[in-house]
């Protein structure tokens, strides 16, 4: 016998590369097939098949992982209490954009709490073992540890939202300048002039450029006065929040929340004082979640795209690990209409567009 097959026999076990050129196909096309993936045509998998069967390769998944010195695991770390992370529906949409971009992978995904300082000591042992390729951080403050741990750990990290404008890992966030500044333009095409906002909280960069996007839509529009009021994120942190403001500012007509979380809680003080919306207030949330659809009346939001943030973080992560991650993986390039930086250390932060949904409440 002559040729590759000679050759691959000679060699001992055949490889997924060998599968591959007598296949005709890229590697991670061989990956697909061999674990199912329906993103084939029929005649390239039939073609695959063909050279597994002649050079009678069998994957080992375990075996070539631990030869690599591999964990075929990632972590997505969320350095919240699980109560948030469970009455949130941010994080349950980046949690199914993610568990959806590794679907075709051989990829394991473990979600990690590590909202308390016990959880981050547990969670600085186990990273120090090296049981994970790499790392997602998702609602990362800015004066958490644990993105300065990564980085002394040499991890391959990628986190949701950065910390600042000068962030030194790889990034995904939405545009949350331009979302804000759009809702508020929203307001004031519809005649309100005291217009408050709910924050988050603003150790949250994203909360930060939200305000930044609130200001200066009012200053462009020649409204100088700043109703601002700081929430958490939470329902409560909503009600507590309008309650304030409206102790304050009776007469403001109009309030963009800084997540419809917030506008939920506010929703509930201003119909408690006798307001209706959107007749005397105007309300305006943020993420346009499921709550912002179901709400009495259906809410008017900014839509940022959290599934495709999630499935954008693990293209990122892909890029910073470097090579194949079993069955083709996730392609590493830029998600359709988003905009790509790169900063220190040739790290990508990628920002995707967000997009005002107008509903009844506003």
């Amino acid at each position: 016998m002559t040729g590759q097959g000679a050759r691959s026999r000679s060699a001992g076990r055949p490889t997924l590369e060998e599968v591959a050129a007598r296949a005709g196909v890229g590697r991670g096309t061989v990956s697909r097939v061999i674990n199912g993936s329906p993103r084939v045509s029929d005649s390239t998998r039939a073609a695959v098949e063909a050279a597994v069967a002649e050079l009678g390769y069998v994957p080992n998944t375990a075996a070539r992982a631990l030869a690599a010195n591999r964990t075929d695991a990632i972590a997505l770390v969320v350095p919240e209490p699980e109560t948030r992370f469970f009455a949130e529906p941010y994080f349950s949409d980046m949690l199914r954009g993610v568990g959806s971009e590794l679907a075709d992978t051989e990829m394991q995904l473990l979600l990690i709490f590590a909202g308390s300082d016990r959880e981050r000591q547990r969670l600085a042992q186990y990273l120090a073992a090296h049981r994970v390729e790499g790392v997602l951080l998702v609602s990362v403050h800015a004066d958490d540890p644990l993105p300065d741990l990564l980085a002394a750990l040499d991890i391959p990290a990628v986190i949701s939202g950065p910390r600042s404008a000068e962030e030194t890992l790889a990034s995904v966030d939405s545009d949350n300048y331009g979302g804000a500044r759009s809702a508020v333009e929203h307001l004031l095409s519809r005649g309100r002039r005291r217009i408050a906002h709910i924050t988050g909280r603003l150790d949250v960069y994203g909360a930060q450029r939200r305000v930044d996007g609130y200001r200066d839509a009012l200053e462009a529009a020649g409204v100088r006065e700043l109703l601002l009021e700081q929430g958490d994120f939470t329902e409560e942190g909503g009600r507590r929040a309008m309650s304030a403001l409206l102790s304050r500012h009776p007469d403001l007509d109009a309030v963009f929340a800084g997540s419809d979380v917030m506008a939920a809680g506010a929703r509930q003080v201003l119909r408690e004082a006798g307001l209706r919306i959107p007749a005397d207030v105007a309300l305006v949330g943020y993420d346009d979640s499921a709550i912002a659809r179901h709400m009495e009346p259906p809410l008017t939001s900014v839509r940022q795209p959290i599934e495709s943030m999630g499935r954008a973080m693990i293209g990122l992560l892909q890029a910073e690990i470097g090579g194949e991650w079993g069955a083709g993986g996730p392609g590493g390039g830029p998600t359709s209409g988003s905009v790509v930086a790169v900063g220190a250390g040739g790290h990508r932060h990628e920002v995707l567009r967000t997009e005002l949904v107008v509903r009844e409440s506003s």
